[in-house]
């Protein structure tokens, strides 16, 4: 059998819950193996408030991934989502040993870990410690210290928590569908690893991720991740609007947001209308295309002030030379580039998955922004979130692999695939032993040199 990895991203969200099964190709880009999704009824503001449902929709997208694929998925990397999610800035420091020459990544990587040990709010827990910038001695704004020579060593981190409960329920339904989570990950941030271009983050830019119950910001800058946010408004909220400003039920309010809907009224006809069927052999009734355009404009105009004061607070809303990228489901809505630049004064770009993609006939189905989340959650299997992981000597840096899957019981039309990932359980189990052996050793060395 030839050895590959491949990954496979676990998007649930408020609408739907998608699964993309994934491996690089020779040319580095994502070639797409399966794909799978399911309506998701147990997710609300992105937050799982149903395990039964969530666990059938996520068996329901697993499955159809692993036909799609033929790959027995085992391992998944999963979104994380919703208004429990904060963020804020820690600064910390270690001192390092006067007889190391220079900076290893070793310390680097010491100070990061030290900083997962910060207290948090009572109920929450980091899911990421994202590196600003560093301080060697008295030399400031460093964005990588590897190598250098020092005896302080200090940065400025953005951390970034979620409620453990909502974490746990997560897990839990991972488990249920009999799936083990390799990574979590926020969904702006994965978002980002299937849209945008390193040139980009360089320049400085803010990727907006309209989901169903949530609208999710990220701001790079220099290279690097620089603020998060969540608001807690999404395009649900939208069709909650068009089922009572129109007098709707909730299924047709959301064909007619996604079949008629704009963002900007002004680009409306003043006669264009649209008929329903009326409810239980009633009368069809007539919606204005106008009408419904007022309705969605007026929820994306609050939903844009919510970003613009995001930017404001972060201080970096006059360094987006690459100004916004749009994803998710709900940057599809007609016009919403337009308003976004009038309201923000931004230039402003919808983010399709196609950057790193392979060419192939289920790359075509996922160019999609509602697939943003799940493609870079799989590419997050391949790639650093942080360039400087990348950047650093393959000797003295191993990026770490996950969310490896192995194939099902090899058949003549199955894909056959080296299962690469390492016996977890198995491996933290020995290590255990190993490091109780060692203090054993230890002891038993200086009981020896006493009696001498």
């Amino acid at each position: 059998m030839q050895e590959e990895k491949i990954i496979v991203g676990l998007d649930i969200g408020t609408t739907k819950v998608c699964a993309v099964v994934g491996r690089m190709n020779e040319y580095n880009q994502l070639e797409i193996l399966g794909l799978g999704h399911a309506t998701s009824e147990g997710v609300r503001d992105g937050t799982v408030s149903n395990i039964a449902k969530t666990t059938e929709a996520i068996d329901q997208a697993i499955t159809e991934a692993e036909n799609d694929s033929q790959i027995e998925i085992n391992v998944v990397n999963v979104g994380v989502a919703g208004k429990h999610i904060k963020s804020f800035r820690q600064h910390g420091s270690i001192t390092l040993p006067h007889q190391e020459d220079e900076i290893s990544v070793t310390d680097v990587d010491r100070l990061t870990n030290d900083m997962y040990r910060v207290i948090t709010e009572p109920g929450t827990e980091i899911i990421h410690v994202l590196p600003l910038h560093y301080t060697v001695d008295s030399e400031e704004k460093i964005k990588d210290p590897v190598g250098m020579a020092g005896v302080k060593l200090e940065a400025d981190f953005h951390i970034v928590t979620a409620n453990s409960n909502s974490i746990r329920n997560i897990k839990k339904c991972i488990e249920r569908s009999n799936l083990e989570c390799d990574q979590m990950m926020l969904e702006p941030l994965a978002s980002s690893m299937a849209v945008l271009t390193e040139e980009e983050k360089e320049a400085g830019v803010t990727i907006i991720d309209i989901g169903g119950g949530t609208t999710d910001i990220a701001i790079f800058y220099d290279g690097i991740i620089r603020h998060t946010a969540v608001i807690p408004f999404g395009g649900d909220i939208i069709t909650s609007d068009i089922k009572q400003g129109c007098a709707v039920m909730q299924h047709q309010a959301e064909l007619l947001k996604v079949n008629f809907g704009q963002s900007m009224a002004v680009e409306t006809g003043d006669t264009e209308v649209v008929e329903i069927p009326g409810i239980n052999n009633r009368t069809p009734k007539e919606i204005s295309i106008k009408n419904l355009a007022y309705i969605i404009e007026a929820r994306m105009e609050e939903i844009i002030d919510l970003v613009k004061a995001e930017l404001a607070d972060s201080g970096y809303f006059d360094k987006l030379a690459g100004g916004l990228v749009l994803t998710g489901g709900g940057s599809k809505l007609k016009n919403i580039q337009h308003l976004f630049e009038y309201k923000i004064g931004l230039d402003t770009r919808i983010g399709y998955p196609t950057a790193f993609l392979g060419k192939s006939d289920r790359s075509e189905r996922v160019k999609d922004p509602k697939f943003s989340t799940a493609l870079g959650l799989a590419l997050a299997g391949f790639k650093a979130l942080d360039q400087r992981e990348l950047d650093r000597p393959r000797s003295i840096y191993q990026q770490p692999t996950g969310g490896e899957t192995v194939p099902k019981e090899p058949t003549s039309d199955r894909i056959k695939v080296a299962d690469t990932s390492p016996a977890r359980g198995k491996n933290i189990f020995s290590d255990f032993l190993q490091k109780a052996k060692d203090l054993l050793i230890d002891d038993y060395d200086d009981t020896e040199d006493y009696k001498d």
